[in-house]
């Protein structure tokens, strides 16, 4: 049985992950699992959550949520929860289904998890497809601005700190195909991913991070 492939769409939140992913399913060929941080994220007891979505947090001085874990025992959670995730999207990949999932890796917390290296190691001998996708920050306030109504100098300083450091991850990281969705459509986005995919190379970005 030929391994389904794997597309990793990696970005900060509203670079257009989901949107992404959906014409994906919606336009290659074959069956595609959105097996996403939104779909994981909503299957983590509410008492853990945002789980594999927890943001930079300054955890010194946080204050713990009604019905939540202290965001100390939650960051200890996040590495444990990503290898789930990934260890599923691996297994899907195994039995022959093609699996596109968009997620939010950075490293900020109140130290260095590693978690994208262990993910990688996860996908070990699978075809994965990296891609990084981004847009201006003034893009991504645009959209927090429609989506929550939050307004860039008016928001809570962590929330301006989680933003300006998921623009930083985003840079950090090394991908096998970068797309900018301020200049291209979802669906364009997606003809993007199936020529990279048809064409080649195949995708090594991950396969760097355990040297392999």
């Amino acid at each position: 049985m030929d391994f389904g492939q794997i597309v990793i769409l990696s970005g900060p939140s509203r670079a257009g992950k989901s949107s992404v992913a959906t014409a994906i399913q919606d336009t290659l060929d074959g069956i595609w699992m959105n097996l996403g941080m939104d779909l994981h994220i909503a299957a983590t007891p509410p008492a853990y959550r945002p789980g594999v979505g927890l943001r930079p947090q300054k955890l010194k001085h946080a204050t713990t949520r009604p019905g939540r874990v202290p965001l100390e025992v939650l960051e200890n959670q996040v590495p444990v929860l990503y290898a789930a995730l990934y260890q599923s999207i691996a297994a899907h990949s195994r039995l022959g289904l093609n699996v596109v999932a968009d997620v939010y890796h950075h490293d900020f917390y109140t130290k260095p998890l590693n978690i994208l290296a262990q993910c990688a190691r996860r996908l070990r001998g699978l075809p994965v497809l990296f891609v990084g996708i981004h847009c201006p920050v003034e893009v991504i306030w645009e959209r927090r601005k429609a989506t929550w109504g939050q307004v860039l100098g008016e928001v809570a300083d962590d929330v301006e700190t989680a933003v300006e450091l998921g623009q930083r991850a985003a840079r950090e990281h090394t991908y096998d195909l970068e797309l900018d969705t301020s200049r291209l459509s979802a669906a364009e986005c997606a003809a993007e991913i199936r020529k990279r995919l048809d064409a080649g190379p195949p995708g090594v970005a991950l396969r760097g991070l355990v040297g392999s």
